[in-house]
């Protein structure tokens, strides 16, 4: 049985069967089992490096004073939900190993505003004071993908393929501006406006086949960033708004994807380049792989999610933390 649910693991796309299952399963186990765990869970943080650790915690949390929490957050005893819901279960797979008593505030869904007192989001706006929008791995099984591509890039089609559900106006924009555009296989996948455009969903192999991969954000990140930047092909996008765990706010333009402007105007020029600089496009994959690899240790996933939520129950419910050596600054003063 574990040989079978190790090879579904293995798949390109998340098995969504697989995940609730394991979710169902964490929340029969009595939560005080976790909470005696937490100490251990965070002095695991000997066998990773320290300065690594923290400057993952940080870039997360930005909370560097106290701050007290309004009616709208909810003990931790408290947080449940009426039907199966994948910000549910991630929130619960590490609020679970602190006090039931402290108090979290969650903004869940595509979230591209900051939350007016601290609270747990799964994105945020890149630019401005985005410190009250306090970042965990949230709607994984959607957006943390990966994939094994065996293809050569310089075997690839020399074409930028994008499938996707087109109704913002910026996605719109640029589909009036590329569909049937010789260097690009465009196809929208919802049925419910521009029939023009529409096209069946492909797999994710069939995407593969192409040297460029469409990755513009949708209402707040591009969902399939995750997987191309794992991949031999090409992420072809604007400078993202908005981030995730993924820490979209970190990528160089034309290092870890291929930048074009904000209007599009530059998307031929853009693909015809890298088309002819080989050498140059295969280090631009090279660079986002290694950007990707640093997401895929889970030891050290799970122990940045409780310190992150330490760190947030600190300024927020003046925890003592549990951390022998704590990654943020804990000697501000309560405001």
């Amino acid at each position: 049985m574990w040989s079978l649910l190790r090879k579904i693991e293995r798949q390109p796309k998340n098995n969504k069967l697989l995940y609730y299952t394991n979710a169902i399963v964490r929340e029969l186990i009595p939560r005080n089992f976790f909470r005696g765990m937490l100490s251990k869970k965070l002095a695991s943080i000997r066998d990773f490096d320290f300065e690594y650790i923290k400057d993952r915690v940080n870039y997360y949390n930005k909370l560097s004073s106290h701050h007290s929490l309004s009616g709208e957050a909810i003990p931790l005893a408290e947080f449940k939900v009426s039907k199966p819901s994948v910000y549910y279960f991630d929130s619960v797979e590490y609020t679970r190993y602190f006090d039931p008593q402290l108090k979290a505030k969650f903004v869940f869904g595509d979230v591209t505003t900051v939350p007016d007192e601290p609270a747990i989001v799964k994105s945020r706006p890149i630019h401005g004071d985005n410190s009250f929008s306090v970042v965990l791995k949230l709607d994984k099984v959607r957006h943390f993908t990966y994939t094994r591509d065996k293809r050569e890039f310089i075997k690839k089609k020399n074409m930028l393929i994008g499938r996707a559900v087109v109704k913002q106006p910026h996605r719109v924009r640029f589909y009036e501006k590329y569909f049937g555009h010789p260097l690009c296989d465009l196809g929208q996948i919802n049925k419910n406006m521009n029939p023009q455009w529409i096209k069946e969903k492909i797999t994710l192999d069939e995407h593969l086949k192409y040297k460029f991969i469409l990755c513009i954000e949708g209402y707040d990140v591009a969902s399939n960033l995750k997987w191309v930047m794992s991949s031999n092909s090409l992420a072809v996008m604007p400078k993202p708004k908005y981030e995730t765990w993924f820490m979209e706010g970190r990528l160089i333009p034309n290092y870890h994807y291929v930048e074009i402007k904000e209007d599009y105007s530059d998307l031929e020029e853009r693909l015809n380049y890298y088309i002819e600089h080989t050498e140059e496009a295969l280090q631009i994959i090279k660079n986002a792989n290694t950007y990707v690899a640093q997401f895929r240790n889970k030891k050290r996933e799970d122990l940045i999610s409780l310190l992150v939520l330490e760190k947030y129950f600190y300024f927020t419910g003046n925890i003592k933390p549990v951390s022998e050596k704590p990654v943020f600054e804990t000697s501000v003063q309560a405001s």
